[in-house]
């Protein structure tokens, strides 16, 4: 087995890697592909990025906060060159980027590569795959200054909550964190841990001004899985639920659950994904729920076309009941899907649609299963961006706002198809 170290880089660099041949599959998929592009009713830019100043790569969708503002993460960029958390809002009928914080690529952390959240407080808290007192990634919070700033360009202030060390916990990657009833802090790290360095989930609690991390789970790399890219989400009765990217009975990850038992918390495997079978395998991001109980989620690879799935895990007296719900022949999905109130699911590609450079789809159920719908393909030229690999985010009008990781505006900062952009997509 690799050194944790190692294995982190590795699938990372996967996944850089993945990014980067959407070039190739998109010369592929126009060359043998007469699938006309298919159009939203209304796709807008909604902001480019440039690299030193605002920010390049968000790999993480936006959130969105009351007032329909925008708020984010680029996992480069900004004025060091580390990554930027940053907001957009309305001006009029445009929107107008702000720069919350730009990491310095110390002790503040380096390169956020999943999203923020708003916690109970309003703040929003994250985490980096990097830097921190250890260098190996770093979960912090973010707060507004706390005098009047009269200038366009107010930085936010951040406060670092915990700097991972390695035995608990390193590389925090795409998942969100969450939150329980009491303000504590659930999520999970790629790498570290102690023994093999499998990955962790975690649980932070707050006395006074400080934060105290628990191990909730330490990955072993058996059947148990290895590599938790993705977050967590809680049930009803307070168990933990999440994915791991690998390693599992067919090592092609795991949808697991977790149950606090009082002394410990306990793993059960859910499924184990097949990998190159009909069930997908490798998922980026962690499940959700549906107001009925069930789970969602993606793969990035597998399924009977081999190009990833979208999956449901539907309860059934003691157990679960194993869906797929569709699966690509290009796609590589790797978020988490998006639910509106009447259960239609919404997600992203990063090599899928008729141009091979990614798409967003819509998955609604009927009498007769999921019905597939295209809503937009980014285009082949890149000046929409491309290679969206974060979830999107609904407003309460039904538009879909998310990110791409490449593509935009072509600038000296970004020559290898621009730095990515935040988009608009009316129904």
């Amino acid at each position: 087995m690799q050194q944790p170290t190692s294995r982190v880089v590795f699938v990372r660099s996967l996944k850089t890697l993945t990014i980067a041949f959407v070039v190739a599959a998109a010369f592929l998929v126009a060359a043998v592909s007469s699938v006309p592009a298919a159009q939203a009713q209304g796709f807008t830019l909604l902001h480019e990025f440039s690299g030193p100043h605002d920010g390049s790569e968000p790999q993480a969708g936006p959130v969105m906060d009351r007032a329909g503002n925008l708020y984010g993460t680029t996992t480069l960029g900004g004025s060091a060159g580390f990554g930027t958390v940053y907001k957009l809002s309305r001006a009029g009928s445009g929107w107008i980027l702000t720069t919350l914080y730009s990491f310095t690529g110390g002790a503040d952390g380096v390169s956020p590569v999943g999203p923020v959240t708003f916690g109970p407080d309003g703040t929003l808290y994250g985490t980096t795959s990097g830097g921190g007192a250890h260098g190996l990634g770093t979960v912090f919070n973010l707060h507004p200054p706390p005098s009047v700033c009269h200038s366009t360009e107010c930085p936010w202030v951040e406060t670092v909550i915990h700097s991972f060390s390695g035995s608990d916990g390193q590389d925090p990657q795409y998942g969100s964190l969450i939150f329980d009833a009491a303000g504590n802090i659930y999520g999970t790290a790629a790498g570290g841990g102690t023994g093999c360095g499998c990955g962790l989930v975690f649980k932070l609690t707050k006395s006074g001004n400080s934060w105290t991390e628990t191990v909730l789970y330490l990955f072993t790399g058996g059947s148990d899985g290895e590599t938790p890219y993705g977050g967590v989400v809680f049930d009803s009765a307070g168990n933990l639920y999440g994915t791991t990217f690998q390693r599992g009975a067919n090592d092609s990850g795991t949808l697991f659950q977790l149950t606090n038992t009082g002394a410990a918390w306990t793993e059960t495997i859910l499924q184990s994904f097949s990998g190159s079978g009909d069930q997908g395998g490798n998922p980026y991001d962690g499940p959700v729920f549906d107001q009925q109980g069930n789970l969602y989620g993606t793969t990035s690879a597998g399924g009977a076309r081999n190009g990833g799935t979208v999956y449901q895990l539907q309860p059934s007296g003691n157990g679960w009941i194993f869906n797929v719900l569709y699966d690509f022949d290009i796609g590589k999905p790797f978020d988490t899907p998006t639910l509106d109130a009447a259960g239609n699911l919404y997600a992203t590609t990063s090599e899928g649609g008729a141009n091979g450079t990614g798409n967003v789809f819509m998955l609604t159920h009927g009498s007769n299963g999921w019905t597939y719908t295209d809503l937009f393909d980014f285009p082949f030229t890149f000046d929409d961006g491309y290679a969206p690999v974060g979830s999107v985010v609904l407003d309460g009008a039904g538009n879909l706002y998310g990110t791409t990781a490449l593509g935009g505006n072509q600038t000296n900062n970004c020559p290898d198809g621009g730095c990515g952009v935040v988009f608009e997509i009316s129904p």
